[in-house]
């Protein structure tokens, strides 16, 4: 069954690096089966007040290849470009 990894990011610090692990983290993702199925703005709002960050969402196979792509060297080795450089909330919901 599918899983999905859910962020919500808004950028707070160095324009340079966000842009560089943007660039990279496609590269991390693929090797465990992730396909980007949003990523970027604008969001519509329905209901309720949206803080305006951007929302990220990535399928996978499953959860364990999820946190497996979450885990592994090549995404632990840009991580902290993004968490450096954003406010984030990160989750893997199973499908």
């Amino acid at each position: 069954m599918s899983a999905y990894l859910i962020a919500t990011v808004r950028a707070t610090g160095n324009a340079e690096e966000l842009a560089e692990y943007r660039r990279r983290v496609g590269a991390t993702i693929e090797p465990y089966g992730g396909r980007y199925l949003a990523r970027g703005e604008p969001v519509a709002v329905l209901e309720g007040e949206w803080d305006g960050a951007q929302v990220v969402v990535v399928e996978f196979p499953d959860v364990a290849a999820a946190r497996a792509w979450n885990d592994s060297a090549a995404y632990r080795e840009i991580a902290p470009l993004r968490a450096r450089n954003t406010l984030s909330v990160r989750v893997i919901v199973d499908g």
